[in-house]
């Protein structure tokens, strides 16, 4: 599907995140957890101030509308984008950059000249800590790996920045009616003779008593979360979770200030086909708890949804992809609660020695408990 990509439509502006300082002209940036911008050169500050779009509700976007290619002209941005040829991530660039390094797996990248036209981010959890707090998160992890290579967690200490980076997802409301067939089983027990070691005795047997239902389920989903990238591995970013998003702000450049967001690769049809996936799951147990007893046969579901909404979010996340010994270490840190995940990194050196002294253990108890008998 490629409903947003449309040569004929109107060209959207593309946006600039920069706020030039008022004290000397160079940029500010966004200051995590103080709702200001700052300007790293002189020091000066800028409060993000209370506004129209501070503290209200985020506008949802009609779904069925959006696949019929209906989304308002004024939803739709463009951006200056490239690919990582090795990860595949789709990094925005700023104007006067032409060149950097991919967050997600530290290949360099030099910017080309395209043009990624999409959906608006409608809100975003905004950094809640910065690069500092960022990497101690990531170093007391490495630290409490006990396998992991030296060099990994001295060059996470001492190595290059970590990236501060706005990952796009997608959410989606959905208003859920089912109905369902399958059956209840209530248990009973039952006495029988069995001969055990030549002996009669009296066991009891559970067995299942079961009678067909039918009935109706009704669910209304808020803001079921689909990652819209393929850059990390999603066992990563799922760990991630969960996320406060009852504390999203509306959309605004400012927070971007002195960030990179990435531009999301999922399409808006199959982020719905993997909400969907989440939903069918929970109606399948609200099923088997609406039917009863002590067990739970599920027949068939038939579910139809009412109003559905979605709206594409950016969520916060701190980035570290290392090179060592050949091999990229990537590791991610939510923005918001210093979680860290990432690929656990293993010193075959440390593994031999443990190896080698638990052998040495071990063979110092045999014989100490041979001579004691």
């Amino acid at each position: 599907m490629d409903t947003f990509d449309t040569p004929d439509a109107p060209p959207a502006p593309t946006e600039e995140y920069r706020f030039p300082c008022d004290n000397c002209g160079a940029d500010m940036r966004f200051d995590p957890g103080q709702d200001r911008l700052i300007c790293d050169h002189c020091g000066n500050t800028h409060e993000i101030t209370e506004g129209p779009w501070r503290g209200g509700s985020l506008v949802e976007l009609d779904f069925r509308s959006a696949i019929d290619g209906k989304v308002p002209e004024a939803e739709i941005e463009e951006t200056r984008v490239t690919q990582c040829p090795n990860c595949g991530a789709q990094i925005e660039f700023e104007a006067d950059v032409h060149s950097t390094e991919c967050p997600f797996c530290a290949t360099p990248l030099v910017a080309d000249t395209g043009i990624h036209r999409h959906i608006k981010p409608k809100g975003l959890l905004p950094f809640a800590f910065d690069e500092a707090q960022a990497r101690k998160h990531l170093t007391d992890w490495l630290g409490g790996l006990w396998f992991a290579p030296n060099g990994v967690q001295q060059y996470a200490r001492k190595g290059r920045r970590m990236n501060g980076i706005y990952v796009p997802y997608w959410t989606f409301d959905a208003d859920t009616q089912s109905q369902y067939s399958g059956q209840r089983g209530t248990y009973y027990y039952q006495t029988r003779t069995v001969m055990r070691d030549g002996k009669r005795q009296q066991v009891r047997v559970r067995k299942t008593r079961w009678r067909s239902v039918t009935g109706r389920v009704a669910r209304f989903f808020d803001d079921v979360l689909v990652l819209g990238s393929h850059s990390l591995p999603k066992q990563y970013t799922d760990a991630l979770e969960p996320w406060d998003l009852s504390a999203m702000e509306p959309y605004q450049p400012e927070f971007l200030a002195g960030f990179r967001a990435e531009g999301y690769q999922v399409e808006l049809e199959d982020a719905f086909k993997e909400a969907r996936v989440k939903m069918d799951q929970i109606i399948h147990r609200d099923v088997k708890f609406d039917i009863g007893g002590d067990t739970q046969r599920v027949a068939s579901v038939d579910t139809r949804i009412g109003t559905l909404t979605f709206k594409h979010v950016l969520l916060p996340v701190w980035m570290a992809a290392y090179k060592y010994q050949g091999k990229t270490y990537r590791f991610v840190v939510n923005g918001r609660t210093g979680l860290v995940q990432g690929e656990r990194p293993y010193s075959a050196v440390k593994i031999a020695i443990a190896v080698i002294l638990g052998l040495i253990v071990a063979g110092v108890v045999g014989f100490v408990m041979a001579n004691s008998q």
